[in-house]
């Protein structure tokens, strides 16, 4: 195993040190995007489309926020026909915990794809997941301009009006994982071949270490 270096608790406390003074450098332009992004324009959306709920009744956009003025979606890569799963979004999917604290911040998480409401059910029963996840129409993803693949959308409501305020993809929704955050703060990393990492630390193909929660080897 190639480690790192073994010193002395005051040079270890040192080179600690240093590397906080970047990170708080670091989490003060976060806040500064987050700042910027609160105050981002919005897009009006049409109410008209319709979904079918994790309970099977069809709804409009409005009830999605099951009262809530503030949702959060993150669009699951789950098409209609489709014979195989996406481990990054079932792996995110897996991360997401019990909602109660954003709740409480008028806010709601959801999942939702262009599969059918069996395709979705299916796969809840098979790896248990609990989040709603609602089957979309796919008026609604012309709207907010999403052909495939995965993202995270964010949407206001204001009384009977509802607004497309942000979405991210890619790495942006990466770093809302807390597998990968916390690996991140690891000697090892996320152990991918991307990464710059000390000569010899392990390493493979990225993402290819990803499997089915219950298809991981024992």
């Amino acid at each position: 195993m190639n480690r790192p270096n073994v010193v002395s608790v005051e040079e270890w406390q040192a080179a600690l040190d240093d590397l906080l003074v970047k990170e708080k450098a670091q989490t003060r332009a976060l806040e500064a995007l987050a700042a910027e992004r609160r105050r981002l324009p919005m897009v009006r959306l049409s109410t008209d489309h319709r979904f079918v709920a994790p309970d099977g009744a069809e709804v409009g956009l409005l009830d999605v926020f099951d009262g809530l003025h503030q949702l959060v979606v993150y669009h699951h890569m789950l098409e209609p026909g489709q014979d195989w799963l996406c481990e990054g979004c079932t792996s995110f999917t897996d991360n997401i915990a019990d909602q109660v604290h954003l709740n409480h911040r008028d806010t709601r998480l959801v999942l939702m794809s262009r599969a059918s409401r069996k395709e979705i059910d299916a796969v809840q029963a098979r790896l248990g997941y609990t989040v709603p996840w609602y089957s979309a129409d796919p008026s609604f993803y012309e709207e907010i301009r999403l052909s495939g693949g995965f993202r995270m959308s964010v949407f206001l409501r204001d009384g009977d009006e509802v607004f497309h305020t942000y979405y991210t993809s890619a790495r942006g929704v990466d770093r809302l994982r807390l597998d990968f955050n916390l690996l991140d703060l690891t000697p090892f990393g996320r152990q991918e071949e991307w990464e710059d990492s000390p000569e010899g630390r392990p390493q493979t193909p990225t993402m290819q270490w990803l499997r089915i929660r219950d298809e991981y080897e024992s």
